[in-house]
């Protein structure tokens, strides 16, 4: 299976404070890859440096084989990443549907079209016309989502699916995963929930105050590990997963 996305020592800051160390990992084709962490850690950062809406102090960012460490947003969108920013982001004057039609403003060629949408969110269908600022939190994320396929990315990066969400929300929406990535599209998703991150995650990947913790196969990967990463115990190796060590 052939390799989408490698971050190389990515490094991130704010100012003079910095926000990520040396991130790396590899993300294949039609995969997911679950990136976790408290607060802070330095998730959503990593998703706004991949799709260039933050500048890498130092490190590479490499898509399809070529590096776009440098590359502006536009150019990315037009290589085929895609964001769903946390918060959903819509455009509050305009309907379900006209938001839809906005994600297709640089449309690559592919499968994702209003009725393939529709059919992947069909209570979006019958919202059509109803303006984003009378949906529901878990309708706009759809909404979010869709609007992010419109565009046909190779890449999807999704920030906190179920921030904010009832249970039986976030679980309708992280169904429609599988269907994503079916089509051929990878995802890296960003997400506090970590049981829901694991089942739907081929791998998963632990930030800590901006560094890597945690990374391995989602379903090798102990909770045991994953505990010690997030909150930053000490300890050694997983059996299966790879935890870092702190300095």
């Amino acid at each position: 299976m052939a390799t989408l996305l490698e971050v190389d020592s990515l490094e991130v800051c704010y100012g003079d404070l910095q926000a990520l160390f040396g991130v790396g990992f590899t993300l294949d084709e039609a995969q997911t890859l679950a990136v976790i962490g408290a607060n802070g850690a330095g998730k959503s950062t990593l998703l706004r440096a991949i799709c260039g809406l933050e500048p890498a102090r130092g490190g590479e960012v490499r898509f399809a084989g070529r590096t776009i460490t440098r590359d502006p947003v536009n150019k990315r969108v037009a290589a085929g990443i895609a964001l769903v920013p946390e918060g959903r982001r819509l455009f509050a004057s305009l309907t379900a549907e006209e938001n839809l039609l906005a994600g297709a403003y640089r449309r690559r060629p592919g499968p994702w079209t209003l009725e393939a949408v529709y059919q992947l969110f069909p209570l979006v269908a019958k919202l059509r016309a109803r303006p984003a600022t009378a949906l529901s939190g878990g309708e706009q994320q759809a909404v979010a989502i869709g609007r992010a396929l419109m565009s046909n990315p190779r890449l999807l990066l999704l920030d906190e699916v179920s921030l904010g969400l009832a249970p039986v929300v976030v679980k309708q929406l992280y169904a429609a995963l599988p269907q994503i990535t079916a089509g051929g599209t990878t995802v890296l998703i960003v997400e506090q929930d970590v049981a829901q991150a694991l089942a739907v995650a081929d791998d998963v990947h632990c930030l800590l105050e901006g560094r890597t913790a945690l990374q391995g196969k989602a379903s090798e990967v102990g909770m045991d590990d994953i505990a010690r990463a997030y909150f930053g115990v000490a300890g050694v190796a997983g059996v299966a997963g790879k935890e870092v060590a702190r300095a």
